[in-house]
């Protein structure tokens, strides 16, 4: 189990993170403005800050960035015509005068089509290139005739 940071530490951490800048971080955290350059540094060697940083930056990651699983939904959803989007349309109202506004639609056709060409790229549906892959024994007549 890992070892348990102070509160300095975590503080550290955490505007590390924030910040990238181990001095900032070091001086943000309250220690001496005279060593925040070196206490930063070492503190980023040590394997309990570096381990909650890392975990910390993983999850952060994971939050922002789609999972195969979650883009593979949304495909989905457009291929079957579930999802909307905003289009802007604008109107004629009178003589001359026109008004924009917003107004939600399903994918069209070349839409869907995209999300089912890509859907099919990720299962290997579409493929030109056959993979085959076999055994053969080579045997050459005479062999048994031939001087080392």
């Amino acid at each position: 189990m890992a070892k348990k940071l102070t509160p300095k530490q975590q503080a550290f951490a955490d505007y590390y993170i924030e910040l990238g800048d181990a001095t900032k971080a070091a001086r943000l955290a309250k220690y001496s403005e005279n060593t925040a350059s070196v206490i930063g540094c070492e503190n980023l060697r040590k394997p309990n800050i570096k381990a909650y940083i890392d975990e910390r930056l993983a999850q952060i990651a994971s939050k922002r960035i789609a999972s195969a699983e979650e883009v593979l939904e949304y495909l989905t959803s457009v291929l079957r015509g579930e999802s909307e989007s905003e289009v802007v349309v604008v109107e004629n109202i009178g003589d001359y005068i026109s008004e924009a506004r917003r107004v939600k639609k399903a994918p069209d056709e070349k839409e869907r089509l995209k999300a089912a060409a890509l859907i099919g790229k990720r299962y290997g549906i579409y493929t030109d290139n056959i993979d085959v892959n076999s055994q053969v024994s080579v045997h050459f007549e005479g062999e048994d005739d031939l001087e080392d």
